[in-house]
């Protein structure tokens, strides 16, 4: 049970004293070291009163209608509208974050909606929302809020999919995925220098949630690598990420490459060009990956669904509008019988590349 100091500050669980008075955060493997009134890497985490406490429970940055494909999610529920919204904040540090004025707030004032578990659970139903996104920032850093929305919609048989970089320790870990139905994961590069030095993180504690999600729960996955030029699109380091992905998770989670823009703190990087985006694909495809897909750029063939067995185009897509659908109603291609991997509804949804800002009150 969520335990409220003020309406919108909450007790957290994982943490624990130091010999010297302060306070450890054990939520993400950052291990945010607190004195009294002081605040995590991640803003909305601080040591009040001896204990570490989530200071923006219930205040969101803002609520939209998305297509599932924005996620990017591409085999769990196409064409369906979700639900999306975060809070302020984030547990990485992101040289070249695309979100940068909501992960990287300092400010309160940034978190103008308010609105329960119960309250966003029933405004998903009302939008004829099939799920609900924790996204725009890291979800891992609002757990608890997270946490009680998604009971509050699993109530409501509303699913909930969290975007998120998989930054976390493996006890909240356990307790946060127990809740959520799908993930798309942001595996940000291949290599430890490329973590340390531009997200302030470490690769392996990635690794280790995309390895337990895969094998120790029932979440879809899907995962996403913005490809910065010069920083981690090589094709050696394309051949490693991909070869371990099949390896350690298997040939059907499917692989997002997305074009980076110059924003943030690498405003003097360029764009990723078009052909970066097609090498990665086809190297994932040529590594055992059965579902590539190009994202941020326009692309039908490398933004579409192929079966893995005969190569027909089961889900066709132009941008976020689905243009083709050749599944049966349990997900098996109508060509050859094959089932496609993914979480699929008997017919498509329809609610193509719309953006609706949504009102929530309560």
């Amino acid at each position: 049970m969520t335990t409220f100091i003020t309406q919108d500050t909450v007790t957290t669980k994982y943490w624990h004293t130091l010999e010297d008075g302060r306070i450890q955060c054990d939520l993400c493997p950052r291990f945010c070291k607190l004195h009294e009134g002081q605040r995590g890497l991640c803003f909305i985490r601080k040591n009040l009163n001896h204990q570490v406490v989530m200071t923006s429970y219930g205040r969101s940055s803002g609520f939209a209608v998305d297509p599932i494909e924005k996620k990017p999610l591409n085999h769990f529920l196409p064409g369906t509208p979700i639900l999306s919204f975060g809070t302020a904040g984030c547990n990485l540090a992101c040289k070249f974050c695309q979100n940068w004025d909501i992960s990287k707030s300092r400010e309160m004032d940034a978190l103008m909606s308010m609105a329960s578990p119960e309250a966003i659970a029933k405004a998903a139903i009302a939008h004829n929302c099939a799920s609900v996104a924790y996204t725009y920032n890291d979800p891992v850093i609002f757990h608890e809020y997270a946490i009680d929305t998604a009971k509050a919609c699993r109530e409501l048989g509303i699913k909930s999919v969290a975007v998120t970089a998989g930054y976390v320790c493996p006890e909240p870990r356990a307790e946060f995925y127990q809740w959520m139905d799908a993930a798309n994961i942001d595996l940000k590069a291949f290599s430890e220098s490329f973590y340390h030095t531009i997200t302030g993180s470490h690769l392996d504690a990635v690794l280790d949630t995309l390895k337990y999600l895969k094998h120790e729960t029932s979440v879809w996955i899907e995962l996403t690598t913005l490809l910065i030029p010069g920083k981690n699109d090589s094709e050696a380091e394309l051949e490693a990420m991909t070869q371990w992905v099949v390896e350690h998770l298997g040939p059907e989670v499917p692989m997002h490459f997305t074009a980076f823009h110059p924003d943030w703190k690498m405003r003097d990087t360029p764009h990723t060009p078009k052909d970066t985006l097609l090498m990665a694909r086809n190297i994932a495809i040529k590594n055992g990956v059965r579902y590539a897909y190009v994202g941020n750029v326009h692309n039908k063939t490398g933004q579409s669904t192929y079966c893995h067995q005969c190569g027909t185009m089961l889900i066709g897509r132009d941008g976020y509008i689905l243009s083709d659908w050749h599944l049966d109603e349990s997900g098996h291609c109508l060509t050859c019988g094959t089932r496609c991997a993914g979480v699929f509804d008997a017919q498509p949804g329809q609610w193509g590349a719309r953006r609706q800002s949504v009102r929530i009150s309560g």
